[in-house]
């Protein structure tokens, strides 16, 4: 899974090095503020992914063969009837996303085209949600890095196409992920749909079983405040970005998509704690359960480590492939260290936020989340305004930290009352 997570960030990278090459600070600008709205809306519904791992995590270990397969059907159902209003909506979001980020006109009009081409592909990438859920919840990693990579590996070589070779630009980029998107649900629906041919299938009214459906949307409430309030410290990130200008707009999208590389390069240890930790609360197992938190520490930190290294090692030169602009690789050169060690600050927070989905623990999560924001909002205030992108970078370290620790904290009195 962690080979599988890091297409993702891949992707991301891809995607602004794609618009780099125009040398222009604003589509740069445009396309990372547009990323962020469409973040923070699909963070809605991040649950059909955790929350289906966490969900058929436990199935699985308590051998309940019929509520895996409910567990997705809910899931994908959800994800049809959502992502057909999302896509239909797309116009207001454009609109909302150019209120809040009150960027110069240029900025605002590549984030619009962004964001209303992007958001068509929203009820394919909630149903991939879904069916990822399914297949990790199962602890099939294998199957994950495949669907993950068809999906971004269709995503990036179109990138190359449509906005590169064919120069739509940011409209290029948002058009292969459409696409992208599209073909990698028929691929995982036909998987899963073969595999359930040859097994006993649940009844209709189990799937529509309205407490199942409330417990997971209950799930989803917490699980979506916390995930609000993550995107809200990078919404607060990526503006407070702009107001210190364009390029130091563009040069923090390109530290940030380091920062999201060393995140899913931890995150394959935080799915393995998804699956681990909630097949042992199915199975009402302790010993298995403090083993793979332990394992998944030990771990994440190390490659934690790695990650910064190889960041602070080649970040210049990877600056340099991304943009073609001599005046925003000047600033990023300038912070890059600061994006090398979210690596470090983060990895605690990743491994626990794997813990807690897949124990579903979602309330925890989500104070803790709101806590940490509330830390992070103190100290962007104090710091942005004394140190300037220094005290930006040091205000996410800050937010990182905290929700490491609180969440470890919490986790010890977890344990003494779960089992």
């Amino acid at each position: 899974m962690t080979l599988a997570y890091l297409t993702t960030p891949l992707l991301g990278i891809i995607d602004t090095a794609v618009v780099g090459q125009f040398g222009d600070a604003a589509l740069l600008g445009g396309l990372a503020a547009g990323s962020l709205v469409f973040d923070v809306v699909f963070t809605t519904f991040n649950f059909l992914r955790s929350g289906t791992t966490g969900l058929v995590a436990q199935a699985f270990g308590r051998g309940d063969a019929l509520e895996e397969q409910a567990v997705l059907w809910r899931a994908v159902l959800i994800a049809v009837v959502a992502g057909v209003i999302l896509a239909a909506l797309s116009p207001l979001f454009a609109v909302a996303g150019q209120w809040f980020m009150g960027a110069e006109p240029r900025v605002s009009a590549a984030m619009s085209v962004y964001i209303r081409i992007r958001l068509l592909a929203a009820p394919f990438s909630l149903i991939n949600y879904a069916i990822l859920g399914y297949v990790l919840g199962r602890g099939e990693g294998g199957l994950g890095l495949m669907l993950q990579a068809v999906l971004n590996g269709i995503n990036i070589a179109l990138c190359f196409l449509l906005g590169l070779e064919l120069g739509w630009g940011v409209a290029g980029v948002a058009w292969a992920t459409v696409t992208g998107e599209f073909l990698a649900v028929l691929l995982g629906l036909a998987i899963v749909l073969s595999r359930f041919r040859k097994l006993e299938r649940p009844s209709r009214r189990r799937i529509l079983d309205l407490p199942a459906y409330r417990r997971m949307l209950s799930l989803n409430r917490d699980i979506m405040i916390r995930s609000f309030s993550l995107l809200a410290a990078f919404a607060l990130f990526t503006r407070q970005g702009a107001q210190f200008g364009t390029v130091t707009l563009a040069a923090n999208a390109v530290l940030m998509n380091f920062f999201l590389i060393a995140g899913y390069f931890l995150d394959g240890f935080a799915t393995a704690a998804e699956q681990l930790a909630g097949r042992a609360i199915g199975a009402h197992a302790p010993a298995p359960f403090r083993q793979a938190v332990r394992l998944t520490l030990i771990w994440g930190f190390a490659l934690a480590g790695i990650a910064t290294l190889i960041l602070l090692t080649a970040g210049a030169g990877l600056v340099a492939l991304v943009t073609t602009s001599a005046d925003v690789r000047d600033v990023a050169d300038t912070y890059l260290p600061w994006a090398a060690f979210t690596a470090l600050s983060g990895v605690l927070a990743f491994q626990m936020d794997g813990v807690f989905i897949g124990a579903t623990w979602s309330r925890d999560m989500r104070n803790m989340m709101l806590v940490s924001f509330l830390v992070f909002s103190a100290a962007l205030i104090t710091l942005a305004p004394a140190f300037g992108n220094n005290g930006l970078w040091a205000s996410l370290h800050v937010f990182l930290l905290v929700r490491g620790l609180s969440l470890l904290t919490v986790l010890r009195l977890r344990v003494r009352t779960a089992f």
